[in-house]
């Protein structure tokens, strides 16, 4: 009986340990994985909506341009000193005006800057271009600021510099915002990487359909000069560095094949090298690498992601040792049993000891399931932190994309009203000083005026829709509460707050829902469903692709039944990934952006809130269709 004993105790001993390896295995995918994917979309979105604010700025400024094309310094420099960019947005090292200079007016135009003394009333007596080179077009820099710490760009002639000259290029043909290769500023004398985004100008009125009338209409470009470690110091926090390392590499012009591994030539950031603490660095958690691609001004960048050991992204100790413990117990109480079983029964009746020993093993049994018990509970509250993460994830997003549509209104309506300003004070000097006007400069000045306040209205209208939208949606989602609502509204309100992703991913979508489908329901938990789906448009049906089309239809069966269906003509799915589709944390993108809640949320909002039922189907390289049957007026649960 003793042998009995001891084997029951390993076999104990041995399940413990298995279970033991189980929990620590479920904390390295629910806990730390989760923790860490958290910081690394978080730092590569702030990266991406902070780059999106400077190039807004950089087309504010370009907008500038195109009401007037002859703008001096004076109003180059009030325009910057009144955008407080310094001040608002640190991180980038100057903003500029390169003006596109002919070999022949070479000379000619450095007198002309040497003699303007709108700024600074001594002129620029010491102003000389350089480095120098015979070219039929010179790129000068010839606005710069802030000027102080920027001398020595000041005059630079940027035909003169490969790396910077091939992007100039580049962005005159095909008049986006290009962004130069990693350079290494003339005016830093730290060496630090950087960077430099610009906007080509082109004369008002000229013809820019083909590259040759861009060539012939260019005017010069308007820049944002960038020290890389300075922009990531304003994105990432100082103490995450401890716990996260962080690379940035530029992977070449978009199009273009990259280059193989990492160099010196094209690493932009590398937090280890500008960690602000004098610690070493704890040592890489294997499996724990992310990479993130970004696109800025036509480049390619890489984000690398690597996780350090510590309290962040370590595992708890304490679920292991009360497992363990528990484990041990148990084992050794059923030992005890086995042992103890053979002496009372020298003492005691057959029927005697068969019930106490029964009893015993009752209470064993159900002191194992209460642990098991409590075991499913912590997992099952780990599922749902997840799936609270993952819905938190999604509106930091929508709130991420609605803040970079609502900059470009707002901008806009603050470039006119600057511009709009300058044109009544210079129409109040003429007034004053000329002693009269001409009928025909009145009636130009009412029309300047008349398009500025045009394009202030109706901005500031699109940011209001937006605002509204954004507004109900946001209401909705925090409520929860039930109430009468359009479907066709509620699918507007949503898609005006995805409009910054969805024109980033070049994605167009089809709305054939009639008006009058009225539900007495719960517009947030539906605002919710559709919010996932076009999340999963985006990150899993257009992967690959420039562009996509999502088309969502409605239409009424019975009295009291509306069949939704949301499609897109994306890479579809294959049979394996359609049966496990609405498994929790099942995902093809695990480290890449997904958690594996997302379709698992929609089935069950769908099941349980609205009342309705949910099927996919899908064509490996031919689309995917979502089909919600959905009551008008579910029944309340009893």
């Amino acid at each position: 009986m003793r042998r009995r004993g001891y084997l029951a105790f390993l076999i104990g001993v041995c399940l413990t340990a298995w279970t033991c390896y189980f929990v620590m295995e479920a904390q390295q995918k629910l806990q730390v994985q989760a923790s860490f994917q958290r910081d690394t979309e978080k730092v590569a979105r702030d990266t991406q909506v902070r780059l999106q604010i400077y190039f807004d700025m950089l087309l504010a400024m370009k907008g500038m341009y195109a009401i007037n094309d002859r703008i001096d310094r004076m109003h180059f420099h009030r325009f910057v000193t009144e955008l407080k960019v310094d001040r608002r947005y640190p991180g980038f090292q100057a903003l500029q005006f390169v003006r596109a200079v002919p070999e022949p007016q070479l000379a000619a135009f450095a007198e002309t800057v040497k003699r303007d003394t709108l700024v600074d009333p001594q002129g620029y007596p010491n102003f000389h271009i350089h480095p120098a080179c015979v070219r039929p077009l010179h790129y000068i820099i010839e606005y710069t600021e802030p000027l102080k710490g920027n001398e020595n760009a000041f005059g630079l002639d940027l035909s003169a510099l490969p790396s910077h000259l091939k992007a100039l290029e580049l962005g005159r043909d095909n008049g986006e915002i290009i962004a130069t290769e990693r350079i290494t500023l003339v005016q830093d004398v730290s060496g630090e990487p950087g960077f430099v985004a610009r906007a080509p100008v082109y004369r008002n009125g000229a013809p820019l359909e083909t590259p040759a009338q861009r060539r012939e209409a260019l005017v010069g470009f308007v820049a944002i000069v960038f020290r890389v470690n300075a922009l990531m110091r304003e994105v990432i926090d100082t103490p995450l560095l401890e716990h996260l390392h962080v690379r940035i590499e530029d992977a070449g012009l978009q199009g273009t094949v990259p280059p193989l591994g990492a160099s010196v030539e094209t690493l932009l950031y590398d937090s280890d090298g500008v960690a602000q603490t004098h610690r070493a660095h704890a040592p890489l958690l294997p499996g724990l690498t992310s990479l993130t691609p970004l696109r800025v001004g036509q480049r390619n960048w890489v984000m690398k992601f690597e996780g350090r050991s510590g309290a962040r992204y370590g595992r708890s100790q304490l679920p292991v040792l009360v497992v363990g413990a528990g484990g041990i117990v148990i084992s050794a109480l059923i030992a005890l049993l086995l042992v103890a079983n053979r002496r009372e029964s020298l003492a005691r009746s057959g029927l005697e000891v068969s019930m106490a020993e029964l009893e015993r093993q009752k209470a064993n049994v159900e002191q194992a399931r209460n642990e098991m018990s409590r075991l499913v509970t912590t997992l099952n509250q780990a599922q749902t932190n997840l799936q609270t993460s993952e819905k938190m994830a999604s509106l930091g997003a929508l709130v991420a994309g609605v803040a970079h549509e609502l900059n470009t209104p707002i901008g806009n309506s603050l470039l006119t009203a600057s511009a709009l300003s300058d044109m009544v004070r210079e129409f109040e000097r003429r007034l004053t000083q000329e002693g009269g006007l001409k009928r025909s400069a009145l009636e130009a000045h009412l029309a300047d005026a008349r398009k500025a306040c045009d394009i202030m209205g109706s901005s500031l209208t699109r940011a209001a829709d937006l605002i509204t939208s954004f507004k109900q949606v946001a209401v909705d989602q925090a409520s929860g509460h039930r109430r009468r609502f359009g479907l066709d509204e509620v699918l507007h309100d949503t898609l005006a707050t995805y409009t910054a992703q969805l024109k980033r991913a070049c994605c167009e979508v089809k709305v054939d829902v009639p008006a009058g489908l009225q539900f007495d329901s719960y517009p947030g938990s539906l605002s919710q469903v559709l919010s996932n789906l076009i999340g999963n448009a985006l990150l899993h049906g257009f992967d690959g692709r420039d562009s996509g089309v999502i088309t969502i239809s409605a239409r009424r069966e019975g009295a009291d039944v509306v069949v939704l269906k949301f499609s897109d003509n994306g890479i579809g799915m294959n049979d394996v990934v359609l049966r496990k589709i609405f498994d929790p944390f099942f995902t093809t993108k695990m480290g890449q952006g997904g958690s594996g809640l997302g379709m698992n949320i929609v089935y069950n909002i769908v099941t349980g809130v609205l009342r309705g039922t949910i099927r996919v189907e899908t064509v490996p390289a031919g689309g995917t269709s979502v089909l919600l049957v959905l009551p008008m007026r579910p029944a309340d649960d009893a």
